[in-house]
């Protein structure tokens, strides 16, 4: 999956990114997926005017967390080979996943995710033991707001506080001058470490920008991991413990992705 200068890339840096990962039939099928359960009203704008508390009516940044309890589209995301084979290059076997989201901007209303560290909220020991997949569903450009990160900014646990314009998140403020915009077409997936300060900007287009994000750890990092899904309900994606998904959800859901993409294109 990944060039040994990759592998170092992620180690050295925080973060790579592969532009063509997922097939444009699988970025169709997320498509429809998304248009499901946004029809379904399961997504939630989390934007607020300012204070954290008051929803906003003229911005919006619709969010859906967890996705596994809505969509066996999503559940069995995660669990595709080529997921689960990145990751493992990247942190090391075995391989868990943390938690499921995504982010929905529509356009011109759209408002970014300001800055922060994943593990601001995770607090794992070693910040490149665990690693954020955030694919683009749209092609994600500076213009829509795509997904910025400051490279090797692991090494610094910057502060963390509320931030105004988001109903529970929280936000920090890195040297902004150090960022890089990382533009995919769609399909296109960037990796960067849990220690990797990162935001994304308003959408400034007519059309609607989404970004899934799974977040995987390395099982050294489980008994101490913070947030994400519960103790004992995070599946193992590889290594000795993994059932395909058959202890953490009740049935076995490696195997199932192909089948799930062609569900979501007939639906």
């Amino acid at each position: 999956m990944f060039t040994q200068s990759e592998i170092e890339q992620f180690q050295t840096e925080g973060w790579v990114a592969k532009d063509e990962f997922w097939s444009e039939r699988e970025v169709r099928a997320m498509r429809a997926e998304l248009d499901r359960l946004k029809a379904a009203g399961l997504l939630r704008n989390v934007a607020t005017d300012g204070d954290s508390e008051t929803p906003s009516a003229d911005l919006v940044n619709l969010q859906l967390c967890p996705m596994f309890p809505h969509s066996d589209f999503f559940r069995a995301m995660p669990f595709a080979d080529r997921a689960i084979e990145a990751v493992r290059q990247l942190i090391g076997d075995p391989v868990l996943l943390h938690l499921d989201q995504v982010f929905i901007k529509p356009g011109l209303q759209g408002m970014g995710t300001n800055w922060h560290q994943d593990n601001a909220y995770f607090e794992i020991d070693d910040p490149l033991k665990g690693t954020a997949m955030w694919t683009a569903v749209h092609d994600a450009n500076v213009a829509n707001g795509t997904i910025h990160v400051i490279p090797r900014s692991y090494r610094v646990s910057y502060e963390h506080s509320r931030d105004p314009y988001s109903d529970h998140h929280i936000r920090c403020y890195p040297p902004e001058d150090e960022a890089v915009a990382v533009e995919l077409p769609a399909g296109g997936v960037v990796f960067f470490a849990y220690g990797v300060a990162h935001c994304t900007l308003a959408n400034k287009t007519d059309k609607e920008r989404a970004g899934v994000a799974l977040h995987f750890i390395n099982g050294a990092m489980d008994a101490t991991a913070k947030s994400g899904f519960p103790l004992g309900k995070r599946p193992y994606l590889s290594g000795d413990e993994a059932t395909g998904g058959l202890r953490e959800h009740g049935l076995v859901v490696a195997g199932t992705w192909e089948r799930e993409v062609a569900a979501a294109l007939r639906d």
